[in-house]
């Protein structure tokens, strides 16, 4: 059978968001899997999948190891001789587009999200985009999540052959299927994510205290270091819950009123895809890779990123809202995950991607 080799930056992700796909690969092809840790390992090679352990600073950019990040990979694909292979994430498309580069081997790149480099300019800006270039630059095709995204490449000049836009990852509504919709006296808000700035914490934070009477809070997730002290002392006001990191998340969507994503940057958020599913309204950034799964006003709110008073007025119209007129937002933005982001049309067009490299090889 063919050989597809995935790289990417963690093994849990990969499971959670594309689990769908790596099944379907299995169906056709020898599938391997390189990532920094073990996380699903074991169900990821129950369905036939090969794991393989490579070390991946994920934060910062250490020359040193980021130099023996692009040697692992191009130690894997001597040893392994994949037919075409898959990346996610920015170290992975960047060290292990330009180590498939080099062997000729052909590659497919997901942009999952772009961060602040391409916000900032300066040196740093310039070096990315030098290295996404000799990255991705022989691509046999550039998977975008969102039109924002591609764009900003185009600008840099950054392609491969070609391009494809998908929906996120999609969300599988079987697996997130439509909850009942709770009918709490007090309103219950949920974000789900890391605690860091970019995720929107400090917007996220200053809406708990302002509305400490109104509403509860609840969070799943970690939380870094630089926040740990500030959420304890909220979680001893009351009114914000925290329950740290969470494989099942689908009883907490049910318990939830709303969902809150105040991020930054996303891809496409999947928080926001499975609390749609779910049948809950979504409050989120107007940005790219959280617009485009959000009906403002139909199936939640959009407000501007970066922007606490914003946040805090899309949480007042919310509220301002009966049971009935929250829980028919929840619906529609169920009905909109059906109709346009199921997974299974994100996984039917990377299986034509690579099967249209087979037919070319």
């Amino acid at each position: 059978m063919p050989k597809v080799l995935i790289l990417c930056n963690s093994l849990g992700g990969l499971y959670e968001f594309r689990k769908e796909l790596v099944q379907e690969l299995t169906k056709q092809y020898q599938v391997y899997i390189s990532a920094p840790d073990e996380k699903h390992k074991e169900e990821l090679e129950a369905v036939g999948c090969q794991v393989l352990f490579t070390a991946i600073n994920r934060r910062g950019m250490n020359p040193i190891q980021d130099m023996g990040l692009f040697l692992s990979y191009r130690k894997l694909l001597k040893t392994i001789r994949p037919d075409v292979i898959l990346t996610y994430t920015i170290k992975p498309n960047i060290y292990g587009g330009l180590a498939a580069r080099l062997g000729r081997i052909p590659y497919i790149t997901n942009i999952t999200g772009l961060g602040t480099t391409f916000e900032r300019g300066g040196m740093l800006q310039k070096m990315v985009v030098a290295m996404y270039r000799m990255g991705i630059g022989k691509a046999s095709c550039v998977f975008f999540q969102n039109g924002t995204n591609r764009q900003v490449f185009q600008t840099h000049n950054i392609h491969g052959k070609k391009d494809r836009l998908v929906n996120g990852s999609g969300v599988n509504t079987t697996n997130h299927p439509l909850q009942p919709y709770p009918m709490h006296e007090k309103p219950s808000f949920l974000f789900v994510g890391r605690l860091m700035k970019e995720k929107g914490v400090e917007e996220f934070f200053h809406c708990v205290e302002t509305f400490r009477e109104q509403a509860d809070f609840h969070i799943i997730g970690y939380a870094e270091e630089d926040y740990e002290a500030r959420m304890q002392a909220l979680v001893e006001k009351g009114n914000l819950f925290f329950h740290g990191y969470q494989t099942e998340v689908n009883r907490f969507y049910a318990q939830s009123d709303a969902v809150l994503v105040p991020s930054y940057h996303e891809g496409m958020s999947n928080v926001l895809l499975e609390a749609a599913s779910c049948g809950r309204p979504v409050l989120a950034s107007n940005i790219p890779g959280c617009k485009e799964g959000i009906e403002d006003a139909v199936t939640g709110f959009l407000f501007e990123a970066r922007n606490a008073q914003a946040m805090e007025e899309a949480i007042r119209k919310f509220l301002a809202l009966s049971q009935e007129a929250r829980k028919e937002m929840g619906l529609r933005g169920r009905e909109k995950m059906e109709r346009e982001i199921e997974r299974s049309q994100v996984v039917q067009a990377y299986l034509e991607e690579i099967g249209q490299v087979m037919t070319e090889r």
